[in-house]
């Protein structure tokens, strides 16, 4: 499939990419359910066919993300400048020059996989938090092209001391803060109104570091049929000497502000995850 998608035109391969995830919509109906549970968690004012409208439109999204994807190792600096442009890049060039290291605060919204590569591909290269994946031979795969131009792989089961060594050495870390966790691991915080056990490493990497927390998410734009590599202003990352709670609280804010972006473009995040799976003691399961 990758060789397929990737030898076909970029127009005809986001087709096909759509063509898959509408298929994948209407064939995997677990995940459907937990993407309707989501929707239904997260916006509960959305009538329930708008929200199976919008839970199409990400499994179009997410084909598209494929087709990018499988297509991307051959992407040159101008022909990726043709359907991606930077919006906010001052905000993540001033936190970098501070040279205590970016932590770039990321999520499963968008083209997120396309976004580390393109900013890596644009000349500034990035260490990724990632998960192992199951197969070891996909793992190599995929991580061969998403180290192209310079990114490195940080394993989520080894990340802690690599993470506070690329802070110290000024450099840049994408993290995915939008899983769920379990304790002590994660700490919960309210996510769309509900509490959601959430990690808080890069909370207390940035508390102990002095690194800069910056928002980065590369989004479909309808209106521009491009997407738009957006990073926010630098997050005041809160240090009042209490360790735990300024954990809890900059981990809460770092949430909302993920939320924030999602209610923007609530088509582009993977409401299929069971996000809100890990439950405070004592509380009933979601799913």
């Amino acid at each position: 499939m990758v060789r397929t998608l990737g030898a076909l035109p970029r127009g005809l391969a986001r087709a096909a990419g759509a063509a898959i995830g509408e298929l994948a919509y209407y064939a995997l109906g677990r995940l459907r359910s937990v993407g309707m549970r989501n929707l239904q968690l997260a916006f509960p004012e959305v009538q329930r066919q708008r929200r199976k409208q919008l839970l199409k439109e990400l499994y179009r999204n997410l084909g598209y993300l494929l087709a990018e994807f499988c297509r991307m190792q051959h992407y040159t600096p101008e022909q990726a400048s043709r359907f991606i442009r930077y919006e906010g890049l001052e905000n993540y060039l001033r936190a970098r020059d501070r040279g205590k290291g970016v932590l770039v605060l990321t999520g499963h919204l968008g083209a997120w996989e396309l976004s580390s590569f393109y900013h890596s591909l644009m000349g500034y290269p990035m260490g990724m938090v990632i998960r192992r994946l199951d197969n070891p031979l996909v793992d190599r795969f995929v991580n061969r092209i998403r180290c192209l131009h310079g990114n490195r792989v940080l394993h989520k089961d080894d990340f802690a001391r690599g993470l506070i060594a690329s802070m110290r050495a000024g450099e840049t870390v994408g993290i995915l803060m939008d899983t769920n966790m379990t304790p002590p691991q994660g700490v919960f915080v309210p996510f769309f109104g509900t509490q959601a056990c959430t990690a808080s490493g890069m909370a207390r990497v940035a508390a102990r570091t002095g690194a800069a927390v910056v928002p980065g998410f590369l989004l479909w734009e309808k209106s521009e049929q491009r997407y738009v590599l957006h990073f926010g202003p630098e997050l005041p990352v809160k240090c009042t000497g209490d360790a735990e709670a300024d954990a809890v609280s900059n981990t809460a804010m770092f949430t909302s502000v993920i939320e924030s972006y999602i209610r923007r473009y609530p088509e582009q995040w993977l409401w299929m995850h069971r996000r809100w799976k890990t439950r405070p003691a004592g509380e009933e399961g979601i799913y």
